[in-house]
């Protein structure tokens, strides 16, 4: 099943001009914007530099013909540039945004001008001109994003960034307008605090797939050992994590046949990602964790969230689509020494391999093997989190309020001193304490998303901005 992180990005190209000022202007600055495109892997949608006058678009025609052109490529443009190598006429670049009327982001960037060569054959007034186009963008209700600087050369490091974190905030915004989340079994008894409400997600274009544990259990019942879809997922295992000689055979073909039935089933009901009744019924009825094979969908970006945890999941998938590396969901677990901006995440745990430091091992689940017996909980990924840059976002759904609201912010986990047993890492955030003040006094959940990136700017625009969610960016 093709994910939206497999696709080009492809960016709908409005070259802005306004008749008395200079056209050359027009083909160069156009030339160059392609350029770095290209040397970005974009893929640009823009008609032929002939099709209109100087390759740009200034007269209601030009506008039209360019709505006309994005409309065709629909199913293909994330967003669109809006590029000013001139002043550029505003009402022209409005329309043709409007009649395209695609609902993508849209990305408003102006041509530096050269203090040394301001004479009327080459003064751009793009600095100006900006202003006049973001005005009318707003008087038509078009929701935006702007470069870093006002005005910036396109061939800069500044630009190329703002490229990136847009192309990610528009991956983001296309992935979860019409986002599929499996939902396996109910949510464990004891967690209220994974209550959530689908149909606020379903009213942001997100729809949530149910599924029994018990209509799972069935169908894993009617596969055997020696099928070559579980012998095939049992070698996927092996060769993913490191498999303790402990490990009873039984188990590895049981944490198989549920990785063929998930597969399967997602494959069917076209689901993106999924949330996992993980325990105790899980283990008390079919004899593993999940967790192996959660890991191993959230690896390949296909996040999964344990717990049942639909919201949680929803924040791993925004952000492995912002990054295109996979999420995990971790607990704000405990505090780490006295030092106020460091604390441990922890999950007993499914986090993807590529966080670890190392391949990740695998044992049975120490914290459920007290009521179920060792035997049962065999398939958790035990490993430490490796240093890196780090985002993390919560989404929850506000019943109160009527919206779906997040926190998003950056960090860095680090390789502080750490002896304990599942996944695990040490993190440090800036004014965390503020931050924790904010999650407790606004009810937000102990389970946040973590990716190894840093992607906050492009999560919180995509849920923010474009889907209209309410968004809280720690700083």
């Amino acid at each position: 099943m093709a994910t939206a992180t497999q696709k080009q990005p492809t960016l709908g190209i409005v070259v802005g001009n306004r008749g008395f000022f200079p056209k050359h202007l027009c083909v160069e600055g156009r030339k160059s914007v392609l350029n770095v495109l290209s040397e970005l892997g974009i893929k640009a949608i823009i008609a032929p530099v002939d099709a209109t006058a100087y390759g740009s678009v200034e007269s209601m025609s030009e506008a039209r013909l360019y709505s006309d052109l994005f409309k065709q490529h629909r199913d293909e443009i994330d967003g669109i540039l809006v590029t000013l190598p001139n002043f550029g006429d505003e009402r022209a670049i409005a329309n043709t945004i409007r009649w395209a009327d695609l609902g993508v982001p849209v990305l408003v960037q102006a041509f530096n001008d050269d203090a040394a060569n301001m004479t009327i054959q080459d003064r751009r007034d793009s600095f100006c001109g900006k202003m006049s186009a973001c005005n009318n963008l707003t008087q038509y209700g078009i929701k935006f994003s702007l470069t870093t600087l006002h005005t910036c050369d396109p061939t800069s490091e500044s630009f190329k960034n703002d490229l990136r974190n847009f192309v990610a905030t528009c991956r983001t915004v296309r992935g979860l307008k019409h986002a599929r989340v499996g939902a396996l079994g109910a949510r464990p008894q004891a967690f209220n605090t994974v209550r959530y409400s689908e149909k606020l997600f379903e009213l942001s274009g997100i729809s949530v797939e149910t599924l029994d544990l018990s209509e799972a259990f069935g169908r894993i019942g009617k596969l055997g050992n020696d099928e070559p879809a579980v012998k095939d997922y049992r070698d996927r295992i092996h060769r993913y994590a490191n498999v303790s000689g402990n490990v009873p055979q039984d188990a590895l073909s049981k944490m198989a046949k549920l990785g063929v039935v998930i597969e399967r089933w997602m494959e069917d009901t076209q689901l993106d990602m999924t949330a996992i009744q993980c325990w105790t019924s899980m283990e008390e009825y079919f004899g593993v964790v999940p967790c192996t094979v959660m890991s191993m969908m959230s690896d390949r970006l296909q996040s999964s969230a344990c717990e049942t945890d639909v919201a949680g999941v929803v924040g791993m998938y925004a952000m492995a689509l912002a990054s295109m590396r996979p999420s995990a969901l971790v607990d704000w677990n405990n505090n780490y020494g006295t030092d106020p901006n460091k604390a441990v995440v922890f999950h007993c745990s499914n986090l993807p391999a590529q966080v670890f430091t190392d391949i990740p091992v695998m044992e049975y689940q120490e914290i459920i093997a007290g009521t179920v017996g060792a035997q049962n909980t065999y398939g958790t990924m035990y490993g430490r989190v490796k240093r890196d840059p780090f985002t993390f976002c919560r989404v929850s759904t506000n019943d109160f309020k009527g919206h779906i609201e997040a926190y998003v912010g950056e960090g860095e986990t680090t390789d502080d001193p750490l002896t304990t047993f599942g996944g695990y890492g040490v993190v440090q955030v800036d004014n965390m304490q503020a931050l924790l003040r904010y999650i407790c006094e606004n009810g937000f959940e102990h389970h946040v998303a973590m990716n190894l990136s840093r992607c906050a700017d492009a999560v919180g625009e995509a849920l923010g901005k474009y889907l209209g969610w309410s968004v809280h960016r720690h700083r």
